[in-house]
């Protein structure tokens, strides 16, 4: 199971400028369209003279979904802006990002043509500007266990790289874990493997 992708680490910029308007390009990480919306309202603030805010997006898949993805051509004319933003981000083959191309009216019409090439070339910009990192989908799980029973869970923690993302400390100890998708099955079962440990997906 290939639970390996990329992404970019940090917001990067890119700018185009054709007969007059000028194109600025902004990349963001981005895990949630919560977030989606959020860097667009800020964005639609910021420049709020700008005449469109076009953009589109990858987020990696969930559990048993799908990748989900959107391209908004935010009044250019069909297929002209938001298609060619989104395919600049599948040639460098990102997820969890989010283009948005900024446009300032020069006076010039550039016809659809020259618009795709406009809004291609500065998300290119951005992308080339940015710092691409590998990460891996991992999925969450929750084990809760005696104490008597540490020595046991704990040496599975630190030889599969398990990370602790949350702990408990009551009666019983609970630990909200995430783990490599593609290691997913082989830690639950070395957990439910132990006496004392209940495992909760």
């Amino acid at each position: 199971m290939n639970d390996r992708y990329q992404t970019i680490s940090t917001t990067s910029e890119g700018f185009y400028k054709e007969k007059g308007s000028k194109f600025l390009a902004f990349a963001y990480p981005v895990i949630s369209e919560d977030q989606v919306k959020e860097r667009l309202d800020e964005l639609k603030k910021l420049h709020y003279n700008a005449r469109h805010h076009c953009y589109a997006f990858i987020l990696k898949p969930q559990e048993g979904q799908e990748e989900t993805y959107r391209a908004s051509d935010a009044g250019e004319p069909a297929h002209s802006a938001g298609d060619p933003i989104l395919g600049q981000i599948r040639s460098y083959q990102l997820h969890d990002v989010l283009v948005v191309v900024v446009r300032y009216f020069g006076g010039t019409k550039l016809g659809v043509s020259g618009l795709i090439n406009a809004y291609k070339t500065a998300a290119e910009d951005a992308l080339i500007n940015s710092s691409i990192v590998e990460k891996f989908i991992e999925r969450t799980f929750t084990i809760e266990f005696d104490y008597a029973v540490t020595g046991n869970v704990m040496p599975i923690v630190d030889q599969h790289q398990v990370t602790i993302v949350d702990q408990i400390f009551a009666e019983t100890c609970q630990y909200h874990l995430s783990v490599r998708l593609s290691q997913f099955d082989t830690i639950i079962s070395l957990f439910s493997e132990l006496k004392h440990v209940k495992v909760t997906l």
